[in-house]
C-alpha cells in the first residue's frame, strides 16, 4: 500500500496496513536533521504556518504519508523588519524573536472599540496574487503519491486575539462589545474563503483550528464557546462540505478540551487534533474510552516529554500503544501533538519514523 492510498483509505474509514503518518517540526530541528541525513536543507515556507508545511522533500523521504500546504504571503508582500527588531506581518501583527519562537509586540487593533475600527482596517486579501502558488505547485509535485492536508490553523479565535490582544479580547467578549462580532465575522470569512481556495487546489483534508484549552482547563467557558465560536465554526464546516462533500475536516485545539469535544462532534468534525497527552484528561486511553467511534483522532505523540526525553525504545513502545488505542474504534492519523521541537534528539525523531514503519 503506498502513502496516498494509506492516507485516503484512512480518511474514508477503509482498511489499511497501518495508520498514516504526518510530521511537522521547527526549522532549527529540520536543519539538524537535514545535516544528519546528508540532504539539502529546505528553507521554511513564507507563511504564518511555515513550520507546518515546510521540509516536504526531507519528510517524504523519511516516510510521512501526508504533507501540508497553506496560504502563503502574496507576491506583493514581504514581512517588514523594523530597527527595533519587530517584524510586521501581513495582518499588521508585530512579533519579536524570543528563543525558538516570537513574542507578540504589536496588536494592531489593541485600541479597537467600535465597529468602524474593524470595518476600516486593511485586512489581507484572500485572492492576492501568489497566495496559493505554493499549494498548487506542492500538490502537483506530491499529490499523486501522498495525502495532502490544507492547513488553516489560527482560524478565528487566535488570529482575532493576535489582532486585539488576548486579555482585551476575552474581556470584551464577556462584555459583549459590538465590535467583537464584527471582527470574528471578518476573520471567519477570510478563513472560510482561504479553506475553499485550498479545496479548489485539491487538498484531501482541511485542518483548521484555534487553541481553546490550557494545560489544565478550557481558556473560556463552554457558554462563551457556544456564543461566539460554535455558530461560526458550523458555518465554516458547512461551506467546506458544500464545496466538496468528500472533504474531511480536522480541528486543532491544544490543551485540556474535554468539555468541547461533544460540541465538535455535534458540529460535524471528522478529526480531533492534536490530543495533547500531558494536558488534563487528554491521554490516549481516556480519549479513546470517551470518544472512540464518535470522532476520529489525529496526533497524540507527546512533544513535551516523550519525544525530547524518552529513549528510542520508549518512543517506539508508546507510538505502538497509542496507535492501538486510537485506531481501535476510529480512524487514526499518527502525528506529534505539535511541531517537534529543537530539544528533541535526532535519534528520537528517527525512532518515531521507525516505530510507524514497524506497525
Amino acid at each position: 500500500m503506498n502513502h496516498r492510498d494509506r492516507f485516503i483509505n484512512t480518511l474514508q474509514g477503509k482498511p489499511t496496513d497501518r495508520p498514516p503518518l504526518y510530521v511537522s517540526m521547527v526549522p532549527q530541528l529540520a536543519k539538524k536533521l537535514s545535516n544528519h541525513l546528508g540532504v539539502p536543507y529546505e528553507e521554511p515556507i513564507s507563511s504564518l504556518l511555515g513550520s507546518r508545511i515546510s521540509f516536504n522533500g526531507m519528510l517524504t523521504g523519511l516516510g510521512v504519508d501526508a504533507i501540508g500546504v497553506a496560504a502563503c504571503f502574496p507576491d506583493n508582500f514581504q514581512p517588514k523588519l523594523r530597527e527595533d527588531g519587530i517584524t510586521i506581518n501581513e495582518w499588521g501583527i508585530g512579533t519579536k524573536p524570543h528563543g525558538l519562537y516570537d513574542d507578540f509586540a504589536i496588536h494592531p487593533l489593541a485600541h479597537a472599540q467600535t465597529i468602524k475600527d474593524i470595518e476600516s482596517y486593511p485586512f489581507p486579501e484572500v485572492g492576492a496574487p501568489g497566495r496559493f502558488r505554493f499549494a498548487e505547485e506542492t500538490i502537483a509535485k506530491y499529490g499523486k503519491d501522498f495525502g495532502v492536508i490544507g492547513d488553516l490553523e489560527c482560524a478565528i479565535y487566535e488570529i482575532s486575539w493576535y489582532m486585539v490582544g488576548l486579555e482585551k479580547l476575552l474581556m470584551d467578549m464577556m462584555l459583549e462589545e459590538p465590535y467583537v462580532d464584527v471582527l470574528l465575522d471578518k476573520v471567519t470569512d477570510i478563513a472560510t474563503k482561504t479553506g475553499l481556495r485550498l479545496i479548489e487546489c485539491g487538498v484531501d483534508m482541511i485542518w483548521a483550528g484555534d487553541d481553546f484549552g490550557s494545560q489544565n482547563s478550557l481558556i473560556m467557558s463552554p457558554e462563551m464557546f457556544d456564543r461566539y465560536f460554535a455558530p461560526r465554526i458550523k458555518k465554516m464546516f458547512a461551506a467546506f462540505k458544500a464545496a466538496n462533500p468528500q472533504i474531511k475536516i480536522a480541528w486543532h485545539t491544544c490543551g485540556s478540551v474535554i468539555p468541547l469535544i461533544p460540541k465538535f462532534i455535534e458540529l460535524g468534525l471528522d478529526y480531533l487534533n492534536p490530543l495533547q497527552p500531558l494536558a488534563k484528561d487528554m491521554d490516549a486511553e481516556n480519549i479513546s474510552n470517551l470518544f472512540g467511534g464518535k470522532i476520529n483522532f489525529f496526533g497524540a505523540i507527546c512533544v513535551q516529554d516523550l519525544l525530547p526525553n524518552g529513549t528510542p525504545e520508549k518512543i517506539k513502545s508508546e507510538v505502538k500503544r497509542i496507535a492501538g488505542l486510537l485506531s481501535k474504534d476510529s480512524s487514526y492519523i499518527i502525528a506529534p501533538a505539535h511541531n517537534i521541537q529543537d530539544d528533541t534528539p535526532i535519534e528520537n525523531v528517527l525512532a518515531l519514523f521507525e516505530a510507524v514503519k514497524e506497525l
